[in-house]
């Protein structure tokens, strides 16, 4: 049987990286595509955020997610079937309860770094090849209303003041409301907070044997050491030749790059927007530990 496992994180935490390392390494696999939102999403095309109360999975639900990673376990014939889709951040219960015999692989990053990468990315030009390889994803019944909701953020991009897209990243409840009282900058703090402690909550519910909780920092200042770690949390062998090659192009030059861009008067406004995990992880403001 294929063994599924899924990363969570918050936007710009790692998470592509780590999903990348893993799948270099034979018999792992994932989806030809960044994120499957469309899919997870399906059946509650209309519910207003990604924070998916666990009664959302309902059997019909259920049936048609696990299909859909039936499908591409026999396709790829994965030993390892990857899954990473940052906004299952906000809905881990829900998430649990529709692959029941999942694993879990939680990784986390300085707000502080994730806030000053997150603003790029929702003022970022239109990837066409990436928008194709994640639409072929999109259930033929969700695809008019996706196709609106594309069109819609497009153009809040031509005619808003930051030159910003409608939304992205995890919707969280009440993002519109967010936006129009707060500047980009504390929609993205306010975002990560909110991803870093749902999850945090869900796992703490969880039986350990199920996740492995990462450090970004130290998995990008130790990638070798900390690779091997969670390949045998899922049983999967390795060599230092395999473990070497697989993170040759892991370095720490992004940690406290936040900082450094924001500047210091920039975080120190942010930091009441970051909330508790900012504390909770030890990460300060110059996010060099």
């Amino acid at each position: 049987m294929t063994q599924k496992v899924i990363i969570i994180g918050a936007p710009r935490s790692g998470t592509n990286m780590l999903r990348d390392t893993l799948t270099s390494f034979p018999g792992v696999a994932t989806w030809p595509c960044d994120e499957i939102n469309y899919i997870w999403r399906h059946g509650n095309l209309r519910y207003p955020s990604d924070e998916f109360p666990a009664d959302l999975a309902t059997p019909k639900v259920v049936n048609y997610i696990g299909r859909r990673f039936d499908d591409i376990a026999r396709v790829t014939a994965a030993k390892a079937l990857i899954e990473k889709t940052c906004a299952n951040s906000l809905r881990v219960d829900f998430v649990d309860r529709v692959v029941e015999d999942a694993r879990y692989i939680y990784i986390r990053r300085s707000g502080i770094d994730v806030v000053a990468s997150a603003q790029i990315r929702w003022k970022a030009p239109v990837d066409i090849p990436y928008l194709y390889k994640k639409s072929r994803f999109v259930p033929l019944s969700d695809l008019p209303f996706y196709a609106w909701r594309y069109l819609g953020h497009q153009l809040h991009r031509l005619t808003s003041a930051e030159r910003r897209l409608g939304a992205w990243g995890p919707q969280i409840n009440g993002m519109s409301d967010l936006l129009a009282r707060h500047s980009l900058l504390q929609v993205c703090a306010i975002q990560w907070q909110r991803c870093v402690d749902a999850a945090d909550q869900a796992f703490e519910k969880m039986p350990t044997e199920k996740y492995l909780e990462l450090s970004y920092e130290e998995f990008v200042r130790s990638p070798v050491d900390q690779l091997e770690n969670v390949l045998q949390f899922l049983n999967i062998a390795s060599d230092r030749q395999q473990l070497e090659s697989a993170t040759k192009n892991i370095n720490a030059e992004s940690v406290g790059k936040g900082s450094a861009q924001l500047g210091s008067a920039t975080v120190e406004d942010l930091l009441p927007f970051l909330g508790a995990p900012l504390d909770r992880y030890g990460y300060g403001i110059n996010n060099n530990q």
